[in-house]
C-alpha cells in the first residue's frame, strides 16, 4: 500500500490467493521463528501481503494525520486485512512495485544516444533482479534463525549466513527507488561480473539510466567483485599519493564504516542518476515495509526500524532526488523527510546498517569467490595447469607488458629481458590484481557518454550537468576539490593534491573483467550463454561466436579486451590530435589513431608504447580470462541472463573484429568549449590548463 500526498487515500490495494492450510502453517512457524513483526502476519497472508500489512498497522498506531484521512486508511486496511484472499501472482517485490507509478520520461538526448532495446532491455533485466530476489528471500526462510548470545551479542550458528542473505536481498530489491524499479544490482548483474548487464547500453549511452528514466551517471558501472577488500583510502607519504577506497574517483573513502565499500554501497540510493531517493531515511522507510523486515531486526536489533515517519514520508520518498518541489534542484534541503532528532539518527543508523549489510554479501563467496583458474593453479587444484598459450600469458603479463606493476599478482614483475624469476606464489594466496591506486590513462573523451547531454530541466525540474561539453571528468583530482558530481571530501589535508590527482581513475581489479553470462549443467532453460566478449570470433566449424557486449575503462570508450591491450600498447604510437570521431582520413579510430586524452595532465606514461607484437596483445586477453571465477565451482547465478547475446559476420561487417568492436556506434566529437569553471577553476587550480 502506498500513501501519496495530495492523493490522500490508498494507492492499488492487492488481494491474494489463499494457501493451503499445511502451507500456512508452516510459513506462520518460519516467520514466527524469524521475530514478532512477522510473527504477528495474519494467517493465511502469504510474505508479499506483508507491505501491505506492516504499512496498515502502522497508519493505525500512530502516524499523525487528519481526522478524515484516517478513517479512510482504517477502513482500508480491514480490507486488505479481513478480505478473502484471491489473486497471489508473483513475489513480494513485484506485489509492492506493480502498483507504483512509473517515472516521467525525460529524454534530452539527440538520436542514437539512447539504445532502441532501452526499455525492453531495462524490463528483462527487471524480470532477472526478481528471480534473484524471489531466490534470497528463500534461502532467508530457509534458514535456521540465529541464537543471540554472548557479550558483545553475538549471532551465534547462522549469523554469517543470515547478514548475507540480508545483503542480497537489499542487493536486489527494487523497492529502494522512488519508483520501486531500480535495485543496486540494475546495473550489476552477477553474469556480468557485477557490471552493466545490457549489452545495448554498453555499447551506446555509457551510464545506465536510474530509476527516473531516463536520468544516467557519467561514468561505466563498475565491478563490485572483491570490492570489499578494497582499504579504506590513505596517503602514502613515500609517493606523494592515495591508495585505497571504492567508486572511479575515490569518493567512497571508507573514512566512518571503515569500509570504501560499505560506504560505496550508501551512495546510489540518494545519487539522482541512480536511484534516485531524496532523503537516505527513505531507505529506514522502505525496510521498514520490506518482507525481510524480521531479518533486518534478528540481525541489527529489535526497533532498529521503528521510526516515527510523517504522514508525507511516503510521497516524498515517491519523488525522485533534485526535484524542484522538494527545493533541491539547486542543491538544498538534503533531508526533506522531517524527522525528530532521535529518529534521525535511527535512520542514520539504519543507512550505516545498509551499506554494512551489502557489503557483507559482496565480500561472500557469492560474489568474491576466488575460484578463477588462477586461483585454482596457484593452489595446485587438479586440472589447472596452465597450457602452454596460458602460460605464456602469465609470463607476459608480469613481464614485458607491465601489467603487474599496477594489477598486482602478488609474485614478481620482471621488465629487464634476461632477468630470472625466482618468486613462487605461497599456498593459498589471494592476490587482488590491483595496486589500489589512481591512473590516467589518457583515454579520450566518449561523446556517447549519456551525461554530456542532460543539459536541460527534466520533468521534476532538476538538471544533472548545466555544462554540457564543457564537463570535464577529473576523477579522483574533482573529488579532492570536493567538486560537481563526485563528493564532500572528508579530509581538507588531501585537498592540495589535486593537481596531481587530476585525471587520475581507480585502477580495477583485473578479476573477472572477461566474465560473460554461461549456462552451467542444471541451469534453467531460460539461460543463454554468451560465451565470450569479444566480437568476431570464429568456432571450430568457422561459424561466429556469439558475444557479451561489455565496455571497459571509466567512460566506456573502449569496447574489447582486445583494444584494452592495444590502447595501453599503442596509445603513445597513434597518437593523434584529434577528438573521438574525427579521425584523419586513412585511419581507423582504435587501430591506428588514438584521439588525445580528455584530461592531458599527470598521464601515466608507464603504458603507451610497450612494443607488444599483435599475437602478444592476445596472450594478455588470455591471462584476463584466467582470471573468470568459475572454474572450480560455477559462478552463483552467472546463469540468469535471459537476453539475446551479440553476433557478426567478419566476412560481411569490417567492424566485425575485437579491434574495431563498436566502431560502427562511434559519432563525431562536437567542437568542445572549454573546461568549465565550476569544474577547472577550482582551487587548486591544475597544474596547467586543460582546455
Amino acid at each position: 500500500m502506498a500513501m501519496a500526498q495530495g492523493n490522500e487515500g490508498v494507492v492499488g490495494l492487492r488481494f491474494f490467493v489463499a494457501l493451503g492450510a499445511a502451507e500456512r502453517r508452516r510459513r506462520q512457524q518460519r516467520l514466527t521463528a524469524w521475530g514478532e513483526p512477522l510473527g504477528r502476519a495474519m494467517d493465511g497472508l502469504p510474505l508479499g501481503a506483508y507491505y501491505q500489512h506492516e504499512t496498515c498497522v502502522r497508519v493505525e498506531e500512530g502516524t499523525a494525520m487528519r481526522r478524515g484521512v484516517l478513517i479512510t486508511l482504517t477502513l482500508a486496511c480491514a480490507m486488505v486485512l479481513g478480505s478473502l484472499i484471491v489473486s497471489y501472482t508473483g513475489s513480494a517485490q513485484q506485489d509492492a512495485t506493480s502498483t507504483t507509478p512509473g517515472p516521467l520520461i525525460y529524454n534530452p538526448y539527440p538520436p542514437g544516444i539512447l539504445p532502441d532495446d532501452l526499455v525492453s532491455e531495462i524490463e528483462r533485466v527487471r524480470r532477472e533482479v526478481n528471480v534473484i530476489f524471489d531466490e534470497a528471500l528463500k534461502e532467508w526462510l530457509a534458514l535456521p534463525p540465529p541464537t543471540v548470545t554472548g557479550q558483545p551479542p553475538t549471532l551465534q550458528g547462522t549469523g554469517y549466513e543470515a547478514v548475507q542473505i540480508l545483503g542480497k536481498l537489499m542487493n536486489f530489491d527494487e523497492n529502494m527507488s522512488p519508483f520501486r524499479n531500480r535495485a543496486c544490482s540494475s546495473c550489476h548483474m552477477p553474469y556480468a561480473g557485477f557490471s552493466g548487464p545490457i549489452p545495448s547500453v554498453n555499447l551506446t549511452m555509457v551510464a545506465y539510466p536510474g530509476s527516473e528514466e531516463f536520468r544516467a551517471g557519467k561514468r561505466t558501472a563498475q565491478r563490485y567483485t572483491y570490492s570489499p577488500r578494497f582499504p579504506v583510502l590513505e596517503l602514502y607519504p613515500a609517493q606523494d599519493l592515495l591508495f585505497g577506497g571504492n567508486f572511479w574517483d575515490g569518493r567512497s573513502t571508507g573514512y566512518l564504516l571503515q569500509s570504501p565499500d560499505a560506504e560505496q554501497a550508501q551512495h546510489p540510493p540518494v545519487d539522482t542518476q541512480e536511484h534516485a531517493l531524496p532523503d537516505m531515511a527513505c531507505i529506514a522507510l522502505r525496510l521498514s515495509q520490506a518482507p525481510y523486515r524480521p531479518l533486518f531486526e534478528q540481525v541489527w536489533g529489535a526497533g532498529s526500524l521503528d521510526i516515527a515517519f510523517p504522514f508525507n514520508s511516503e510521497a516524498t520518498c515517491a519523488t525522485p532526488g533534485g526535484a524542484a518541489a522538494l527545493g533541491q534542484n539547486t542543491g538544498g534541503n538534503p533531508t526533506p523527510i522531517k524527522l525528530s532528532p532521535a529518529d534521525r539518527v535511527k535512520a542514520n543508523r539504519v543507512y550505516d546498517n545498509w551499506g554494512q549489510s551489502i557489503s557483507f554479501y559482496e565480500s561472500s563467496p557469492e560474489v568474491s569467490p576466488y575460484t578463477s583458474k588462477v586461483d585454482a593453479n596457484i593452489n595446485g587444484l587438479p586440472g589447472s595447469q596452465y597450457t602452454p598459450d596460458e602460460l605464456a600469458a602469465v609470463m607476459l603479463f608480469r613481464g614485458k607488458s607491465n601489467c603487474n606493476s599496477c594489477h598486482i599478482d602478488g609474485q614478481t614483475t620482471l621488465l629487464t629481458p634476461g632477468q630470472t624469476d625466482t618468486g613462487t606464489y605461497a599456498t593459498n594466496a589471494r592476490p587482488l590484481f590491483t595496486c589500489f591506486g589512481y591512473s590516467n590513462l589518457g583515454l579520450p573523451l566518449n561523446p556517447r557518454d549519456a551525461i554530456f547531454y542532460q543539459t536541460t530541466p527534466d520533468p521534476f525540474g532538476f538538471t544533472a550537468n548545466p555544462f554540457g561539453f564543457a564537463f570535464r571528468d577529473l576523477g579522483l583530482g574533482t573529488f579532492l576539490r570536493s567538486g560537481p558530481g563526485s563528493a564532500p571530501n572528508p579530509n581538507s589535508a588531501w585537498t592540495p593534491l589535486a593537481p596531481r590527482m587530476d585525471g587520475r581513475q581507480q585502477v580495477s581489479t583485473v578479476r573477472n573483467v572477461a566474465m560473460t553470462p554461461s549456462c552451467p549443467p542444471g541451469s534453467p532453460s531460460s539461460c543463454v550463454a554468451c560465451p565470450t566478449t569479444e566480437a568476431g570470433l570464429l568456432d571450430s566449424n568457422g561459424k561466429p561466436i556469439p558475444y557479451f557486449q561489455k565496455e571497459f575503462f571509466h567512460n566506456g570508450y573502449i569496447k574489447s579486451l582486445k583494444q584494452l591491450v592495444h590502447f595501453y600498447n599503442t596509445r603513445d604510437m597513434f597518437a593523434y590530435n584529434v577528438t573521438s570521431g574525427n579521425c584523419p582520413k586513412g585511419t581507423t579510430e582504435k587501430v591506428d589513431c588514438w584521439p588525445m586524452p580528455e584530461v592531458p595532465n599527470n598521464i601515466d606514461m608507464t603504458v603507451g608504447n610497450l612494443g607488444l607484437t599483435d599475437q602478444e596483445e592476445n596472450l594478455l586477453v588470455i591471462a584476463m580470462q584466467l582470471l573468470t571465477d568459475g572454474f572450480t565451482t560455477p559462478y552463483p547465478n552467472i546463469n540468469t541472463f535471459t537476453g539475446t547475446c551479440s553476433i557478426c559476420d567478419p566476412q560481411t561487417d569490417p567492424n566485425c573484429s575485437p579491434s574495431r568492436q563498436g566502431n560502427e556506434t562511434l559519432i563525431p566529437t562536437p567542437p568542445l568549449p572549454p573546461c568549465a569553471p565550476e569544474v577547472c577553476g577550482v582551487a587548486p587550480l591544475p597544474s596547467s590548463p586543460i582546455p
